[in-house]
C-alpha cells in the first residue's frame, strides 16, 4: 500500500515507455543527490555518490510503479557506470557493445518485449497441440526460429510462419531455415502488429506481460472461429485461458490456451 503523500507526487504520463521513465528517474535522483550534498556540505567519493543515486532512483521507480525487475537496474546503473569508468575501458568497446545490443534487441525499449527463447519442452508440448491434417502456424516474435524449425521437422504437413522485429535474430532464423532446407517455414522481418492473424490456425506467442492485452484484442478481432491462441507463460489480464499446461522445464513455463 502506498502512503497518503504518494498521491501528492507528480505522476509521469502513463504512455511513456518504462525505459524513458527509468532514465528520467536517474536524472531526478542525480539532481536530488547533488542538491542534498551541496546544501549539507558533505563530501562524497564517486562510489558513495553513485550508490546514493541508485538507491533514490530505485525508490522512485517503486513509487511510480515500474516493474520489479527494473528496480535492481535502477539501483545498479550509476554504481556500474562509476566502476566501468574506473577500469579505463576503450570507447570502441562500448560502441561495439551498443551495436550488438541494437541488432539483438532493436525496439525492445518501445515494445517492451525482450528476446525470450522457448524451451525444448515447450516445443514438444506444442507438437501435441497441432491439429491433424494441413494447418498453418504463426509464431509471433519468432526469435531464432527454434519453434518453427522443430515443428516443421516433426510435422512437415503444416505451414509455419514467423515474424521477428530484431535484425540479428531474424537473420539467424532465416539462415537456420535455409541450412535446414525447411521449405514449409517462412519468417518475415516486421512488427507483430502488421500481421493478419486471420490467416493462421494456430497463433503462438512468447512475449512479455506488457503487450498481451493489446495482442488479445487483435486476436479476438482477426482470428477465425476454431483457431487456437497460445501464449507461453504470459496470461491475458481479465481473460483467463480455457486451460493451461504447466511444464517441468528450467523456467517452469506454462502454455495458456484459448479456443477462438
Amino acid at each position: 500500500m502506498k502512503p497518503d503523500w504518494y498521491a501528492e507526487l507528480p505522476q509521469l504520463p502513463a504512455k511513456l515507455p518504462p525505459s524513458v521513465v527509468a532514465l528520467a528517474l536517474q536524472f531526478v535522483a542525480l539532481l536530488l543527490v547533488v542538491s542534498g550534498l551541496h546544501f549539507a556540505d558533505i563530501p562524497s567519493n564517486p562510489l558513495v555518490f553513485a550508490l546514493l543515486c541508485g538507491s533514490i532512483a530505485a525508490g522512485l521507480g517503486h513509487l511510480v510503479g515500474l516493474a520489479r525487475w527494473w528496480l535492481p537496474i535502477q539501483f545498479l546503473f550509476a554504481p556500474a557506470l562509476v566502476l566501468v569508468l574506473n577500469l579505463h575501458i576503450p570507447p570502441e568497446f562500448f560502441l561495439a557493445a551498443f551495436i550488438v545490443m541494437l541488432v539483438v534487441y532493436w525496439t525492445t525499449f518501445r515494445s517492451q518485449v525482450p528476446l525470450y527463447l522457448s524451451s525444448k519442452r515447450v516445443w514438444i508440448t506444442l507438437e501435441e497441440l497441432l491439429p491433424a491434417g494441413h494447418f498453418t502456424f504463426m509464431d509471433i516474435g519468432s526469435g531464432l526460429g527454434g519453434v518453427l524449425t522443430h515443428l516443421a521437422r516433426i510435422r512437415p504437413d503444416g505451414q509455419y510462419y514467423g515474424v521477428e522485429n530484431a535484425p540479428l535474430p531474424y537473420l539467424l532464423s532465416k539462415l537456420r531455415i535455409h541450412l535446414g532446407s525447411y521449405t514449409n517455414c517462412h519468417v518475415r522481418w516486421e512488427s507483430m502488429w502488421s500481421s493478419d492473424l486471420a490467416l493462421y490456425d494456430i497463433v503462438f506467442a512468447y512475449l512479455s506481460p506488457v503487450p498481451m492485452e493489446q495482442l488479445w484484442r487483435k486476436a479476438q478481432k482477426e482470428m477465425k472461429p476454431g483457431s487456437l491462441f497460445i501464449s507461453n507463460s504470459f496470461a491475458v489480464p481479465q481473460h483467463p485461458p480455457q486451460y493451461s499446461i504447466t511444464l517441468d522445464d528450467l523456467h517452469h513455463s506454462s502454455l495458456h490456451i484459448w479456443h477462438m
